[in-house]
């Protein structure tokens, strides 16, 4: 008859079998979180083009320019339709930009999505900065509902001092869309289709979209701006108007603003404005903006065109 195993022996056995089931344990824990996991390190390195979330935006601007593509797509079966309102922007490092995205649900049922996202060239995700977006969360849209949803970003500067990424000139940023699998506590995407006008969204959009050719207190390509509310139209001292503009004789409210960016030639015939803004969400929120701009040069002390155009 064998004999009875030592103490000491019992306790090799029993710790081999506590170490077992530990690994066990961990390799189970492993499994279930990996995406989570492999997600937050994506997030910490910009691996695969993940973007990073920030707070805000901090950083000074630098001269130098990047222009950023936005690429959407839906997953297979997904009865969505989801497309970027702008085709693409060109903003400074360091520039906080302000674009849009347009889904509607086709379906006759609500939707729970979560969308998937990345960047390219993959070594600029770590310098890609996400303060606002529609991808952090599950996102519910009722029958036949269409939004659109913001997402506010910037490029780190930081990116000029990376051998790899300094030579980048152009980012593709993409989405896809998914059928969420966890639908509990979506978020309702008409949150953005209720919201009022936005000056803060306008002065990001304003920055975004017409700062290469406007400024408040100045005259660039286009007239200066401060106090264009309430103004009436080709009256800035010193700015060389097309004929069509300077004889409209109409006056800056919320309405003739919204005609004018919705369409310039359209509500001017032979106004030279090659800018548009067909997106009715964001000329509300840039109308909105131009509404803060007070007066702050009289007649006579307009400074003279950057850069004359009639327009």
């Amino acid at each position: 008859m064998p004999a009875d195993p030592t103490p000491a022996h019992r306790f090799r056995k029993f710790a081999t079998v506590v170490g077992l089931c530990a690994a066990v344990g961990v390799m189970t824990t492993a499994v279930s979180y990996s995406v989570t996991l492999y997600r937050l390190f994506c997030q910490a390195t910009g691996a695969y083009g993940t973007t990073e979330r920030a707070a805000s935006n901090d950083t000074a601007q630098s001269a130098r320019t990047v222009t950023v593509s936005f690429n959407t797509d839906v997953a297979p079966g997904m009865p969505w339709r989801f497309v970027p309102v702008q085709n693409s922007v060109t903003v400074h490092l360091g520039q906080e930009a302000l674009v849009f995205f347009e889904a509607e649900n086709l379906s006759d049922h609500a939707i729970v999505g979560h969308a998937t996202f990345n960047v390219t060239p993959d070594r600029v995700g770590l310098y890609f900065k996400k303060i606002q977006c529609f991808c952090f969360t599950e996102e519910r849209l009722g029958p036949h509902q269409k939004v659109e949803m913001p997402v506010d970003f910037f490029v780190d500067p930081r990116m000029e001092s990376d051998v790899d990424a300094k030579v980048v000139h152009d980012i593709t940023l993409s989405y896809t869309f998914f059928e969420s699998r966890q639908p509990e506590g979506a978020q309702d995407l008409a949150r953005f289709a209720n919201r009022p006008p936005d000056p803060v969204a306008g002065h990001t959009l304003f920055a975004t979209v017409c700062s290469a050719c406007h400024a408040p207190d100045h005259n660039k390509v286009g007239p200066m701006l401060d106090g264009v509310m309430g103004r009436r139209a080709g009256s800035v001292p010193g700015y060389p108007y097309s004929t069509a503009l300077a004889q409209a004789g109409i006056t800056w409210d919320a309405d003739t603003l919204d005609k004018w960016l919705a369409g310039p030639q359209h509500f001017i015939p032979g106004a030279e404005m090659p800018f548009s803004l067909p997106d009715a969400v964001r000329r509300r929120d840039v109308i909105a903006y131009l509404a803060t701009l007070k007066p702050t040069h009289t007649a006579g002390q307009a400074t003279p065109p950057d850069n004359p155009h009639p327009g």
